[in-house]
């Protein structure tokens, strides 16, 4: 990724409340964006109210493309293998000079699939078939080879196989390092507050409204902020973002010195056929996870009693160890999922002319592929913010659920301050 400075850009207000690109969402998609936004040399600014809180707190952080390959997702594990391979130069790039993933705790430890019994030894054997014709590595281990790698594996496991290619990052700590570095950024700004909608002129968009008004311009808004993209006011017209709210428990536990290492590879596994990981941290803590469920708890953040239960029993299963660490956290969030699973990742199509809106992208529905397809994501929209798309990417276009039709602009609406023929007409008056 090089660093030139992007064409001077021309704002339409007073330069306090104007920026090149303004991103709206503070997960790791957002701020990986905003990353390399600045990158870019445009001034750039980041809208959220809570940032980092949200999916991207929950996160385990695994960048396993060869173990989250699931069938008809082809075109997928292709984005997923471009991100692999942007990671550890998206790493070094925050490292300024640092050894250690440059404070992400990015780490290049291997993966471990492993079985409780025969079924789920059949279940890791067809899936390594399917693996194998997309041209994955992933090789057998005896029980006896994967426990002389990982000593408190159980005995009873029926199988393992090594994926050399499935590394790690935490989430939390990548967070907190873009962050710090942005704030240090002259030409950054975190905005700490909701965005309620789309601002239009001319008819593109021009910066984003925000709850409780006021506004911001921008030359290009790009829309990251996950399960609440859909709920944005002033989206283009006959746009769909057909998002889902996906929730998954997960654990942090702290390992008692005596039993450290617990771990030296991420553990992936299968429990009667049930999903579960473990995925082992520098500092001594390990993230247990896999739970998900589409049912809405009665809270935003609610943990799942069953969820923690299963966990912990399957998580035993295959680490008996796993008794004796200390429960530190037990959280939940929403991912955002889509239809086919896949994002809502570039720009979107006109109603009117079929062409693509001017100064809007969409990068959300990320679902469980968050934290690997970052610096994939941050790429493809400097590729779009530069006027250089990547035609491979063409299948996660956001508009791709929508019916693009037509839509006449309101009589008498002004340029200034109507959406134009693209927004939906509930919002022609509060976009």
């Amino acid at each position: 990724m090089d660093v030139s400075v992007a064409p001077p850009a021309t704002p339409p207000g007073p330069s306090s409340d104007y920026y090149d690109v303004v991103v709206i969402g503070g997960g790791v998609i957002g701020h990986g964006i905003a990353w390399e936004a600045r990158r870019s040399g445009r001034t750039v600014a980041l809208v959220d109210d809570a940032p980092g809180t949200g999916a991207s707190w929950a996160a385990a952080g695994m960048l396993a493309p060869v173990s989250e390959l699931h069938y008809q997702e082809e075109e997928l594990l292709a984005l997923m293998l471009e991100a692999s391979g942007l990671w550890p130069q998206f790493a070094a790039g925050l490292a300024g000079g640092s050894t250690d993933g440059g404070g992400t705790g990015y780490l290049t430890t291997p993966t471990l699939a492993v079985g409780a019994d025969a079924a789920d030894r059949r279940a890791l054997a067809d899936l390594r078939a399917a693996q194998q014709a997309c041209g994955l590595a992933v090789e057998p281990l005896t029980v006896r080879e994967a426990r002389s790698r990982e000593p408190l594996l159980s005995p009873g496991i029926s199988c393992a196989f090594d994926i050399p290619a499935d590394h790690q990052v935490d989430p939390r700590r990548l967070l907190a390092r873009i962050r710090s570095l942005l704030a240090t950024d002259s030409r950054f700004t975190a905005v700490p507050r909701r965005a309620a909608g789309l601002l239009w002129q001319g008819g593109r968009v021009a910066g984003i409204r925000f709850e409780g008004g006021g506004e911001l311009r921008a030359g290009e808004t790009v829309v990251a902020n996950g399960l609440a993209a859909a709920e944005l006011q002033g989206l283009p017209g006959g746009l769909s973002l057909p998002l889902r709210p996906v929730y998954g428990d997960i654990l942090r536990l702290r390992i008692p010195a005596r039993l450290r290492p617990l771990l030296r590879s991420t553990v992936r596994g299968l429990v009667r056929g049930v999903p579960v990981y473990i995925v082992p941290r520098e500092d001594g803590t390990v993230v247990i996870g896999a739970t998900q469920r589409e049912d809405a708890p009665s809270e935003a953040g609610a943990v799942s009693a069953g969820g923690v239960y299963q966990l912990l029993r399957d998580a035993q299963q295959l680490v008996p160890a796993v008794a004796e660490l200390e429960l530190l956290e037990a959280t939940a969030r929403a991912r955002p999922g889509t239809p086919d699973n896949a994002p809502l990742l570039g720009r979107v199509a006109s109603a009117g002319s079929g062409q693509d809106v001017e100064g809007l992208i969409v990068a959300t529905g990320f679902f469980r592929h968050g934290v690997l397809l970052t610096p994939a994501a941050a790429a493809i929209c400097r590729a779009l913010l530069d006027g250089e798309p990547d035609r491979r990417w063409e299948g996660f276009r956001p508009d791709r659920f929508s019916s693009r039709r037509p839509v006449s602009p309101a009589p008498g609406s002004s340029e200034r301050d109507a959406s134009p023929a693209d927004a939906p007409a509930k919002d022609r008056t509060t976009a």
